[in-house]
Parts: C-alpha cells; sequence; structure tokens
C-alpha cells in the first residue's frame, strides 16, 4: 500500500482543495480500448463543431490555478498548469496527443471536464507520496528527459516520494521514473481541483468517467479522495 498525505502547510494556503486518487490493478495496457478512443473522437468532433471549446485561462476552474502559481512565485502563463496546456493545444491543433491509452484517457478527462490530472506508476514509486512545499533541495528529472535533473524552487508545491520529486509546480509536469506506459499494471490516476464547493462536483463526475473508462481494462478500480477533511489515504 501506498500512503498520499497532503500536508497542512498546503491545506491551510488551499483550503477548498480537493483530490480525486483513481486506483486501477491489473492494468492491460497493450489490448485495445475503444471507450477511450470513442472519447477522444467525441471531443474533437465538438470542437471541430463548435459545440465544445476547451476551458481557458478565463475560465475559474483554470483561473483558480493561476492564482496558485502565482502564489509561489511561478507566472503560469510561462510554466502552465497540465490542464491549461493541454486545452490550449488542443485548441491550436484540433486533436489531443495520443500517448498510450492510460495517458490518453486521463487526457481526455481533464480536458473534458476542466481539471488537471496525471497518474503514476505504483510500482515505481518508492515509498509514501506527499504533496508539500519544496525546501529548493530536491531533485525532479522531468518525463521524455530522463538524464536531465532540475531543483524545484523553494516554496514550490510538488508531489514527492522517498526518492524524489514526482511533479512540479503542483501539476505541471510529471517525473521521468513513474511515467505510465503501456507496460504499467498498478496505476493511480490524479484529478485536482482547488475550490470544492465551486468544482466538487464537476471533480466527482470526472472521477467516475475516468473510472468508468478504466475499469474494463483492469482487475479492480477504487476512487479515494484527499484533502483538508482526510490530509491522507491509502491506495
Amino acid at each position: 500500500m501506498t500512503v498520499f498525505r497532503i500536508a497542512p502547510a498546503v491545506t491551510d494556503a488551499f483550503p477548498g482543495t480537493l483530490i480525486a486518487l483513481i486506483t486501477a490493478t491489473g492494468l492491460r495496457g497493450h489490448e485495445s480500448w475503444p471507450g477511450t478512443v470513442q472519447a477522444l473522437a467525441d471531443l474533437e468532433r465538438q470542437l471541430a463543431e463548435g459545440t465544445w471549446s476547451p476551458a481557458d485561462e478565463s475560465d475559474p476552474r483554470i483561473e483558480a490555478w493561476h492564482t496558485a502559481y502565482r502564489s509561489f512565485g511561478v507566472n503560469p502563463r510561462r510554466v502552465r498548469p497540465s490542464v491549461d496546456a493541454l486545452g490550449r493545444r488542443m485548441a491550436k491543433k484540433g486533436s489531443l496527443p495520443r500517448i498510450n491509452p492510460a495517458v490518453d484517457t486521463y487526457n481526455s478527462v481533464s480536458v473534458r471536464h476542466g481539471l488537471p490530472a496525471g497518474a503514476f506508476d505504483l510500482d515505481q514509486v518508492v515509498g509514501d507520496v506527499e504533496i508539500r512545499y519544496a525546501d529548493g533541495g530536491e531533485e525532479f528529472t522531468p518525463l521524455g528527459e530522463p538524464d536531465a535533473v532540475e531543483n524545484p524552487g523553494a516554496g514550490e508545491v510538488i508531489y514527492a516520494d522517498g526518492a524524489g520529486v514526482l511533479t512540479r509546480c503542483w501539476n505541471h509536469r510529471d517525473a521521468h521514473r513513474t511515467r505510465v506506459t503501456e507496460d504499467s499494471t498498478d496505476v493511480v490516476f490524479i484529478l485536482e481541483c482547488l475550490h470544492e464547493s465551486d468544482h466538487g462536483h464537476l471533480l466527482e463526475t470526472a472521477a467516475k468517467e475516468l473510472q468508468g473508462l478504466l475499469a474494463p481494462h483492469a482487475e479492480r478500480t477504487a476512487v479515494h479522495h484527499l484533502g483538508a477533511a482526510t490530509p491522507d489515504v491509502s491506495v
């Protein structure tokens, strides 16, 4: 079991934070995922028809993350929250990138609901995971750059385990070590919002949608919640 924990300093600063952790055990990433293929096609069709568009920085869901980034000294127009960057890319290109079924699935849910999403291969996680402020001495190896090492700035919100940093700027970028591939079999998927009172219902809808897309391709799925009321959970 891996314990996910959110530090009191983070919930003090962002008391409305609610995070959904969707676990998938026995994931089968090499088979066909028709539900995800259809979800992506539906989004891209709606965008092309003009009946839907990704949330942009004027949307309260995205604006909340811009405000959070600024609070720890990061310019969110240069270092964008993941959902903001993904939505902008989709609006420009008319489509979402195809990485692998698991990643494509959480990307589709993220951009549809305007909520940051990510995932960790639990077999690559070392010890427990904490969402906390960086002290400036941690090391981070960015996704796709296995030979690069960065040092998050002191005061930046990070996900970290016993071996290093798993995300920078809360949800801007994931680490290479815990990336999800077709071979990943035990995965935790993450959906986040900063204002539960305003967007908690969207988070619940998105979590159920994500679980529904994952369930046909896993032995077992479950949804857990992390926030001020439940600051740690075992997955």
